[in-house]
């Protein structure tokens, strides 16, 4: 009798990656369906919400809002301000015990210089991330500063000049609302973010009291305004001092005072209601970029 054959064993069924647990299957942002706001970017759109809000009503001037690159140095010791925390932290406006240096080296105002002409080039290539491309402006203009006729404002009025033309672009004095100062351990630099008031006066009478060259190259992207300046200040009651500074500026004041009126309007459409948020989460995006790509050693004084 023929041997009988059995029948060939089946395959085993291979399991999927999915099944075996060997890849990620696409997961919800949340158990909600949904992201939590940022913390951190929230707390700096509610403070500078708030700043632009509480500005005085008497005054009639220009919203500025800008973020500086520098170090927090400890008031006493000198040296960089330094936290038991690991990542970039606000800190508490009400802490008095630091200040912000914005000056930075000759050789860190050349790094963010090369960085920002080689993203500048990038920008007009098909595959650059942003479809907008960086549009640049190199602008030589003159401060001079007088007195104000406050007696009790520490506000100096400014006059700004076309250095080439010698004409004036602008006169006006301005108001410091409020600095908000971010530590940031894991980097090579801080950042402050600043809420101004600028007031058009008339031009003022007598002698300037110190006087600032800038010498600044700004990149301009959608709302912002990347600006690396080299000062060169002189006065009468001090030694010509030569500092280089970088920061970053939301360009339309305007913008900017129309989306925080709408904030968390409810008769604004969603979208009105989240646009401070979104302009403040892409400012606060581009001061970390600059942050992030600061070089070791760049700053005066040290770290």
């Amino acid at each position: 009798m023929p041997r009988s054959e059995s029948p060939p064993p089946q395959k085993r069924r291979r399991q999927s990656d999915h099944e075996n647990g060997t890849a990620l299957p696409p997961l919800s942002l949340s158990i909600l369906g949904v992201e939590p706001m940022d913390e951190f970017i929230k707390e700096i759109a509610d403070w500078t919400h708030y700043t632009i809000m509480q500005r005085p009503p008497d005054l009639q001037g220009k919203v500025e809002v800008e973020a500086k690159v520098g170090l927090l140095r400890d008031k006493q010791t000198h040296e960089r301000l330094k936290f038991p925390v690991l990542v970039e932290t606000i800190i508490d406006p009400n802490f008095d015990g630091h200040r912000f240096e914005s000056n930075m080296t000759i050789s860190q105002h050349k790094h963010f210089n090369t960085r920002l002409n080689e993203l500048k080039m990038s920008s007009t290539q098909p595959d650059f991330p942003s479809a907008t491309p960086i549009e640049y402006r190199h602008l030589h203009l003159v401060d001079t500063f007088y007195p104000s006729d406050h007696p009790h404002d520490r506000d100096k009025i400014r006059v700004t000049r076309d250095e080439k033309t010698g004409n004036v672009v602008e006169c006006m004095r301005k108001i410091r609302l409020g600095n908000l100062d971010i530590s940031s351990p894991k980097r090579q630099a801080d950042w402050r973010v600043s809420v101004n008031l600028e007031i058009p006066v008339a031009h003022p009478v007598g002698s300037p009291t110190h006087t600032r060259k800038k010498d600044r190259l700004s990149y301009i992207h959608e709302e912002f305004s990347i600006d690396l300046t080299q000062v060169h200040s002189t006065s009468s009651t001090a030694a010509p001092e030569l500092t280089h500074e970088l920061e970053i500026e939301i360009t339309r004041p305007q913008l900017l005072l129309a989306t925080a009126a709408k904030r968390n309007d409810p008769n604004a459409s969603e979208v009105e209601r989240f646009a401070f948020d979104e302009l403040i989460r892409a400012f606060v995006n581009n001061a970390r970029i600059l942050v992030r790509n600061a070089a070791p050693d760049g700053w005066v004084g040290g770290v």
